[in-house]
C-alpha cells in the first residue's frame, strides 16, 4: 500500500512550472513598485524579529552556535541591513541624471535602474540566516522575483526559513527550495537573470558553467586563506584578542572572511604566541571543548576534513596549544600551529575551522610577496601602527577587502562593498552595493524632433565629413574650424 505521505519531487519539470509561475509575476510589474518593496522588506524585518527564539534555537541545532553571535552576527546584521534599505531605497530607485555631449545636442539622458527580472540566490551554510536573507532582502530592494536556495547542510535553519519565507511573504514573487545536489541542479538548469551564490570554489565553478549555458551574470562570494599580518609595534592583548574574536569568536574559524593564517616576525612571534594563549583561557577556559561560548564543526565531513589537516605528518610537530579532538561531540579546540611548512596540507587549502597557523619571516615586508604568491584573498588584515607599513599594504597587498587593527568589521560598514577578486569570487553587496548587485543600469537618452543637421545624412561630401568627425571629437574648437572649412592636425 502506497504511503498517504508521499515526498514532493522537486525536479526539472517543477522547476520549470516555477520559473513560469515567477516570471508572470514579475510581468505583471507588481515587484517594480516602491510600495511592494518596501512591505517585503518590512516582513522580513518582523519575520526575524518575531522568531528570534526560533532562529536561535535552530542556528543551536545546526552549529551548536552561540546565542550572542547568532543575535549579533545573524540577526543584528541582517536588521540593520533593512533598516538601510528601508531609509535609502527611495533614493536608490530614482533615475540618475547625467551630462550629455555637444555631439547630441540637443538632448538630456539619465540612468534609470530596473530589476533583473527572476533571480536565485543560492546560500551557505555557515551563517544560514544572515547569508540567506542578506541577497534576498537586496533582490527585493531591486525589484526582483526571487528564489532561496538554503544550504541543507544547516538543515533545521534550512527549513525554518522555508516556513517563515512561506508565511510571511508574497510568494508569488519570493520562494524557497529546500534540497541538496538534485534540487540545485533542476534550479540551475532554468534560465535565470542572475544567480548570487555564496559557498566554496569548487561549487562556485559548478554554479558559474550553468550560468554559462544561459549567459546569466553571477555574484559568487567565496573564500579563500585570508592572512593576518602582525607587526611588534601594536597593542598585543588588544591584537590578540581581536583575532581570537575573529577566528574561534566567528563560529569556530567557520566564515569566509575569519584569518586563515598570521604572519609575524621571528622575534615577536614568541610574545604573539603567549598573548594568544593566555587570551584563549580567558575566553574559553582550560577545556574549551567544553566551552558554550564556541560553534562546533557543522558535521562529521568537515570534522575528517579539518582533523586531517591537523594530523599531516608535516604539522604534528608543530602544534603549540591545542589540538584535543572529541569527534562524538563533533569538537576541535581552538589550535595554534608555528611556522608549518608552506607545502603541507594546512597551507594548501582554506582551513574553514579552529586552527590557526602562524608563518614567521625575518622582516614584515616580506609577507607582501608571501600573501600575493597565493590566490586572492576574500579579505586581508595587518595589525601595525606603522603608517608607512598601512600604505604598503593597502597598496601591494590584492583582497577583496581589507582591515586595519580588526578582524571582519568592515562587514558591517554598510559603505563598503562585500564581495571577493580572482579566485574568492566576482561582484559584491551590502547596503547600496546589494541593490545594484541585482539591477541593471539602463542608459537612456532624449532627444526631440527639432534641431535635425543634414550633415549625418547621405549623400555624404568631404565638408559633411570634416563637420561630423569635429562633432564626434567633441571639441568646440575643432567645430567652429571645420565649419569655417579650416584644417585642424589631429
Amino acid at each position: 500500500m502506497e504511503s498517504l505521505q508521499k515526498k514532493v519531487v522537486f525536479d526539472g519539470e517543477a522547476a520549470s512550472m516555477m520559473m513560469k509561475e515567477l516570471r508572470g509575476s514579475f510581468g505583471s510589474g507588481k515587484t517594480r513598485s516602491y510600495e511592494w518593496r518596501v512591505s517585503q522588506v518590512k516582513a522580513l524585518l518582523k519575520m526575524v524579529t518575531d522568531n528570534e527564539k526560533q532562529i536561535i534555537d535552530a542556528l543551536l541545532s545546526d552549529l551548536a552556535k552561540p546565542p550572542l553571535e547568532t543575535v549579533v552576527y545573524e540577526i543584528g546584521m541582517f536588521k540593520n541591513s533593512c533598516e538601510v534599505i528601508l531609509k535609502e531605497l527611495k533614493q536608490w530607485m530614482k533615475p540618475e541624471k547625467v551630462k550629455t555631449s555637444i555631439s547630441t545636442f540637443p538632448s538630456s539622458a539619465e540612468i534609470v535602474p530596473e530589476p533583473l527580472g527572476v533571480v536565485l540566490v543560492i546560500s551557505a551554510w555557515n551563517y544560514p540566516i544572515l547569508l540567506s536573507l542578506d541577497p534576498v532582502v537586496g533582490a527585493i530592494a531591486a525589484g526582483n522575483a526571487v528564489v532561496l536556495k538554503p544550504s541543507e547542510i544547516a538543515p533545521a535553519t534550512s527549513s525554518l526559513m522555508a516556513k517563515l519565507l512561506a508565511e510571511y511573504m508574497d510568494n508569488s514573487c519570493v520562494r524557497v527550495v529546500e534540497g541538496a545536489v538534485d534540487e540545485t541542479t533542476a534550479l540551475l538548469d532554468q534560465k535565470w537573470d542572475k544567480i548570487f551564490y555564496t559557498g566554496n570554489g569548487r561549487v562556485g565553478r559548478i554554479v558559474m558553467a550553468a550560468a554559462a549555458k544561459h549567459l546569466t551574470p553571477v555574484v559568487l562570494e567565496l573564500g579563500g586563506k585570508c592572512p593576518a599580518v602582525v607587526d611588534s609595534d601594536v597593542n598585543l592583548q588588544v591584537a590578540a584578542r581581536r583575532l581570537i574574536s575573529g577566528k574561534w569568536g566567528l563560529n569556530n574559524g567557520q566564515a569566509c572572511v575569519s584569518p586563515d593564517y598570521v604572519i609575524t616576525t621571528k622575534d615577536f612571534a614568541p610574545k604573539l604566541v603567549d598573548s594568544l594563549k593566555t587570551e584563549l583561557e580567558n575566553f574559553f577556559g582550560k577545556n574549551p571543548l567544553e566551552s558554550k561560548d564556541i560553534s562546533r564543526i557543522v558535521n562529521h565531513n568537515h570534522f575528517a576534513r579539518v582533523a586531517k589537516l591537523l594530523d599531516d605528518e608535516k604539522v604534528s610537530d608543530k602544534i603549540i596549544h591545542g589540538g584535543e579532538k572529541d569527534e562524538s561531540k563533533l569538537r576541535i579546540s581552538p589550535t595554534l600551529l608555528l611556522d608549518v611548512p608552506h607545502d603541507s596540507l594546512i597551507m594548501g587549502e582554506e582551513i574553514f575551522g579552529p586552527l590557526l597557523p602562524i608563518i614567521t619571516v625575518n622582516k614584515l615586508e616580506e609577507s607582501f610577496d608571501l600573501i600575493n604568491s597565493r590566490t586572492k584573498p576574500l579579505a586581508a588584515y595587518i595589525f601595525t601602527n606603522n603608517k608607512k607599513l598601512k600604505e604598503q599594504f593597502v597598496k601591494n597587498v590584492s583582497a577583496g577587502g581589507m582591515l586595519v587593527n580588526d578582524i571582519a568589521l568592515h562587514l558591517i560598514v554598510p559603505t563598503l562593498p562585500f564581495g571577493g577578486v580572482g579566485d574568492s569570487g566576482t561582484g559584491s553587496y551590502h547596503g547600496r552595493f546589494s541593490f545594484e548587485a541585482f539591477t541593471h543600469k539602463k542608459a537612456v537618452l532624449y532627444r526631440g524632433f527639432g534641431g535635425d543637421a543634414s550633415l549625418r545624412y547621405p549623400p555624404y561630401t568631404e565638408t559633411k565629413q570634416r563637420v561630423m568627425k569635429a562633432l564626434v571629437s567633441g571639441g568646440i574648437l575643432s567645430i567652429i574650424a571645420a565649419l569655417l572649412g579650416w584644417s585642424s592636425k589631429a
